[in-house]
């Protein structure tokens, strides 16, 4: 066998950590596993400091945000994860990992919300309301593979995105997706706009469902609760890899 031919080109796995912290982490796990192979995506559940530094690229899920930051705290986490989001490390929240993400929240517990910050945007927690008011709806999201094909965007407890800011010498924020008004239960929130207004009106910061501002990337609703593997490989190509 020739030199040439046996030389073939390996392309390095790229580990995508998790933060497996609380919240639906495992299903994010079991998605990645089921990318395709180029490139080759390796998942690692996050818990420790050590963790983190061996990834090239950190999902923080959906769950209930607070618990999320205080476990964050106690298990020394916390500090490392801003410096990680600070460093412009590619970091993707979902729902609860969207609050986490934001620079402010409103509707916090008492005593409020640690953040990571990282996105210039003001999220309203549990913005559509109690559990009863969760829902699903189709989303147009700009730049998946098989565009024509709308994504089940499930919301669940879900945050809302108030306003996006657009600060000087920062990465601009670019929407990938609205939800219609028309199909957010009716009088669920007072953070949402009525359902006659204009879904597409590009001054309504209130229907964006996913954004991405530099290295940084939020959902509102849950990609991970899906059988539908686009958006994750969206984050790994579009965002990672890029």
């Amino acid at each position: 066998m020739s030199t040439a031919s046996s030389s073939a080109q390996v392309t390095e796995a790229i580990v995508v950590g998790v933060l497996a912290l609380q919240g639906a982490f495992a299903e994010h796990i079991a998605i990645l596993s089921r990318l395709p192979s180029q490139p080759k995506v390796v998942p690692r559940a996050v818990k420790t400091k050590d963790d983190l530094i061996q990834c090239r690229a950190l999902i923080i899920p959906g769950g209930e945000s607070t618990t999320i930051a205080l476990l964050a705290r106690l298990a020394g986490l916390l500090e490392p994860l801003r410096e990680w989001v600070r460093s412009g490390n590619p970091t993707w929240g979902t729902c609860a990992g969207a609050i986490l993400l934001a620079e402010a929240v409103e509707g916090t517990k008492a005593g409020g919300q640690e953040l990571l910050g990282g996105m210039n945007v003001r999220i309203a927690r549990n913005g559509y309301g109690s559990q009863v008011e969760s829902f699903e709806a189709p989303l147009d999201i700009d730049g998946l593979r098989d565009p024509e094909k709308l994504f089940p965007g499930v919301f669940i407890r879900a945050p809302v995105v108030l306003s996006i800011q657009h600060p000087p010498m920062r990465p601009k924020p670019y929407i990938l997706a609205r939800v219609a008004a028309d199909l957010v239960p009716v009088g669920s929130s007072d953070y949402l706009p009525d359902p006659t207004d204009d879904p597409t009106d590009p001054q309504d910061d209130r229907t964006v469902v996913a954004l991405r501002q530099g290295r940084c990337m939020l959902t509102t609703f849950h990609p991970e609760l899906t059988k539908d593997t686009r958006f994750h490989e969206y984050f790994i190509k579009e965002v990672v890899c890029a």
